[in-house]
C-alpha cells in the first residue's frame, strides 16, 4: 500500500482501461485509495452524470479522457467531424463530470479533480489542430473552474503531459522504430519516454492533501519538451 498517501480516500477514475487509466488505478490502490475504475466511453450526454451518480460520494475525480486517430491530418483535410469528435471525447465529458461531482464536493467543502491532459497546446505542432484545440480547451476550462471551485476548498488541476509511455499514444512497435527513437532523442531534453508510474506519481500528489495550495494549474510533464 506504499506510504498510504491516499488512505481513506475514494477515487473515481474514468476510461480506466485506456490512456493513463490502468497505471493510475494501480498506483492509487497502492497508495491506499478505494478506487472505482469505470471503463465507459463518456460521449453520450447523460453518461458522465450516470457514472458519478453510480460512484456515490467520492473524494477524488480523475478525468482520464483520450481518443485515438486524431493525428496527422493537414488542416485543409480536417473536417468539422474531426473537431466534433475531439470535443465530444475530451471536452464535453470533462465538463459533465465536473458539473456532476461539484455539488457533493461543495457540500463537504473538500475535493480533488485531476485531469490527464496534454502539453501539445503549450508547444505548437503541425497536423494536430483538432486534437490541440480540444486539449487546449481542457486547459482553459481547468484554469477557470479551478479558480471557481477553490472557494469551496476543491482543487482542480491538469497534468499537461507528452512523451509518456502508454499504449494509446506510444505503442511498442512505435517505440522500437529507429526514426521514433531519433526523434525522441532530438525533441526531449531527457532523451526518453516517462514511465507511467512517474506520471501517476504526479496524479497521486495532486489527489493528496500535499497539493492543497495548487489551484487551476496546467502542470507540464514532458521531460523538458514544453514548459
Amino acid at each position: 500500500m506504499g506510504n498510504g498517501r491516499l488512505n481513506g480516500k475514494k477515487a473515481l477514475i474514468t476510461q480506466a482501461a485506456d490512456f493513463m487509466g490502468p497505471a493510475t488505478v494501480e498506483h492509487f490502490k497502492r497508495e491506499g485509495a478505494t478506487v472505482i475504475a469505470d471503463n465507459a466511453i463518456l460521449t453520450a450526454p447523460e453518461k458522465a452524470k450516470a457514472v458519478v451518480d453510480a460512484a456515490g460520494d467520492i473524494d477524488i475525480l480523475v478525468a482520464n479522457l483520450a481518443s485515438e486517430n486524431l493525428y496527422g491530418k493537414a488542416v485543409e483535410t480536417l473536417e468539422d467531424t474531426d473537431f466534433q469528435t475531439a470535443f465530444e471525447v475530451m471536452v464535453y465529458p470533462l465538463h459533465r463530470l465536473v458539473r456532476a461531482v461539484a455539488p457533493q464536493m461543495k457540500a463537504r467543502k473538500s475535493g480533488k479533480i485531476v485531469v490527464f491532459g496534454s502539453a501539445v497546446p503549450l508547444r505548437p505542432m503541425g497536423r494536430l489542430a483538432a486534437y490541440s484545440a480540444a486539449r487546449g480547451a481542457q486547459i482553459s476550462y481547468v484554469k477557470s473552474v479551478g479558480v471557481e471551485l477553490a472557494r469551496d476548498n476543491i482543487q482542480c488541476n491538469l497534468i499537461a503531459q507528452n512523451w509518456v509511455e502508454n499504449p494509446a499514444y506510444y505503442p511498442q512497435e512505435m517505440q522500437e522504430n529507429p526514426k521514433f527513437q531519433a526523434n525522441l532523442a532530438r525533441e526531449v531534453p531527457l532523451g526518453r519516454l516517462a514511465k507511467p508510474e512517474e506520471d501517476t506519481a504526479l496524479a497521486v500528489f495532486l489527489a493528496s492533501s500535499e497539493s492543497d495550495f495548487f489551484v487551476g494549474q496546467a502542470i507540464p510533464f514532458s521531460g523538458g519538451w514544453a514548459s
